[in-house]
C-alpha cells in the first residue's frame, strides 16, 4: 500500500523537488503520466491527472524530528514557495500539506500536567521550536 499524489501535469517536478529534500529518496520508474519514487524507502506514486482535483490540508504527510535542526530544515526547504500555517504546518509550492513536527510532542502531550502549556505554547507558533515546549 501506498498513496497516490495527484498532480495538475506536475508529477515529476514533485517527485524530483521531495527526493532533493529526503535523504535516501529517488524516482524508480516513470512514463508521461505516472512518476513512482520513494522517499526515506517509503513509496508513493505521482499521478498527472489533470486539474480536477487539488490538495487540501485534509490530507498531509508528518514529519517527525528528533532535532531542531530538523524542523529548520524541513520547515525551510519544503515551505520554500509555498504556505506556512501554524502549528508545524506548511503547504510547498505544489500545494501539498506537511506537518513538521518534534518526535517530543508525543511524550509532552502525555504528561496531564504538562499537556495544557504544552498546547498553549504551540498554538502561538508557527514553526515547532522544540526547546520553548519542552521549557512550558
Amino acid at each position: 500500500m501506498y498513496p497516490c499524489l495527484w498532480f495538475d501535469g506536475q508529477a515529476k517536478a514533485a517527485a524530483e523537488y521531495y527526493c532533493s529534500i529526503f535523504k535516501n529518496s529517488r524516482i524508480t520508474a516513470e512514463n508521461s503520466i505516472v512518476v513512482n519514487f520513494e522517499l526515506n524507502g517509503y513509496k508513493f506514486m505521482g499521478l498527472n491527472g489533470g486539474p480536477k482535483y487539488k490538495f487540501t490540508p485534509a490530507t498531509s504527510f508528518v514529519i517527525e524530528c528528533e532535532t531542531q535542526e530538523e524542523i529548520d530544515y524541513y520547515w525551510k526547504k519544503l515551505g520554500e514557495g509555498g504556505r506556512y500555517d501554524q502549528c508545524g504546518w506548511l503547504d510547498d509550492k505544489f500545494g501539498f500539506s506537511w506537518q513538521v513536527v518534534p518526535a517530543v510532542l508525543h511524550q509532552l502531550m502525555a504528561d496531564p500536567e504538562k499537556a495544557p502549556r504544552v498546547i498553549e505554547a504551540f498554538m502561538k507558533m508557527s514553526k515547532f521550536d522544540i526547546k520553548t515546549l519542552i521549557d512550558a
